[in-house]
């Protein structure tokens, strides 16, 4: 048996939050402050877990502490771990009281309009005891959050090509996306409009790293034009919402975030069609972890209201 095999055996799970706490921290005092726990306490228990395998786990500094190589691996399989006893409570839960639970579930733009509360409605139907915590934003930040176990999955636009090493995506339905300005916006008379036409006007954006960006700039690139002129970058619906109506920017929604916005006449859609951007929405998961009871049954709602979005 190695030797850090044997110091992982006698590892409390006491130490593992501590290792995480303090990775996350930087801080042995903040990580003692968030688990009740003395600093000189904090300190001699991640000695003895260094001691223990025989490695440095962190770095000590004057502006606090980060992990060497050793402490990052060790902090990534102790989050998993931590993430999968927590799924075990849950299940746990479930049987004692038949309806218990949480779902930590990660949003993308285009399942927060509809599918996400309208699953979130069905789930609490069925289980109204299960909490569903709802965890906002782009794949950079909500992916790294998946893989190391904080989300049991991760619901929106699937990306094409990033973020799918251990990962299944199970699509849903496609979405066109639609191009939004306020009503009387200088573009708002005409009767067509080319991408050409958009290369004059000002944006409002998602990030770079999410799909949808990505996808906008190639359809301008494989028609021969610069990529569209970025003035706000922002994934915030009221933020975005706000900027549509009260100036000339213009926006690029899926149709279904769009929805109640067109519905209403707040905002219109311009007359210019992104059908090569048509693309599946649906669910991300860890392909090596199985989901708890409270979540398979929160899957299963999404599935069931993401058919019916489709018309099925």
């Amino acid at each position: 048996m190695t030797r850090a095999l044997t110091g992982l055996n006698r590892a409390s799970i006491r130490q593992l939050r501590l290792l995480v706490a303090v990775a996350e921290t930087g801080s042995m005092v903040r990580a003692g402050e968030a688990l009740g726990l003395s600093q000189p306490a904090v300190t001699k228990s991640i000695r003895d877990l260094e001691a223990d395998l025989g490695v440095s786990l962190f770095e000590r500094g004057n502006r606090g502490v980060k992990p060497t190589v050793y402490g990052e691996t060790l902090v990534r399989h102790a989050q998993a771990a931590l993430a999968q006893l927590a799924h075990a409570a849950e299940a746990l839960e479930d049987l004692a009281t038949g309806a218990g639970g949480r779902v930590v579930v990660g949003t993308l733009l285009a399942a927060s309009a509809w599918l996400l509360p309208g699953a979130i409605a069905e789930l609490r139907a069925e289980r109204p005891r299960v909490i569903v915590e709802v965890v906002e934003g782009a794949n950079d930040r909500l992916q790294p959050m998946l893989s190391r176990g904080a989300l049991d999955m991760v619901v929106g636009r699937l990306s094409e090509f990033r973020h799918r090493a251990g990962v299944i995506q199970r699509p849903l339905y496609d979405e066109e996306i639609v191009i939004l300005a306020r009503p009387g916006h200088p573009l708002s008379a005409r009767t067509a409009l080319t991408l050409g036409d958009l290369t004059a006007v000002d944006w409002i954006l998602p990030p770079g790293e999410t799909t949808l960006r990505r996808q906008l700039e190639k359809a301008f690139f494989d028609a021969g034009l610069a990529p569209p002129r970025c003035a706000v970058e922002s994934v915030s619906l009221p933020t975005n919402r706000r900027l549509l109506r009260e100036s000339d920017l213009v926006g690029a929604w899926p149709q279904g975030v769009a929805a109640d916005e067109l519905e209403t006449g707040r905002l219109i859609a311009l007359p210019v069609r992104l059908t090569e951007i048509l693309g599946p929405v649906g669910v991300t998961l860890r392909s090596d972890s199985p989901l708890s009871p409270s979540a398979d049954a929160f899957l299963q709602a999404l599935e069931r209201v993401g058919a019916r979005g489709r018309g099925l």
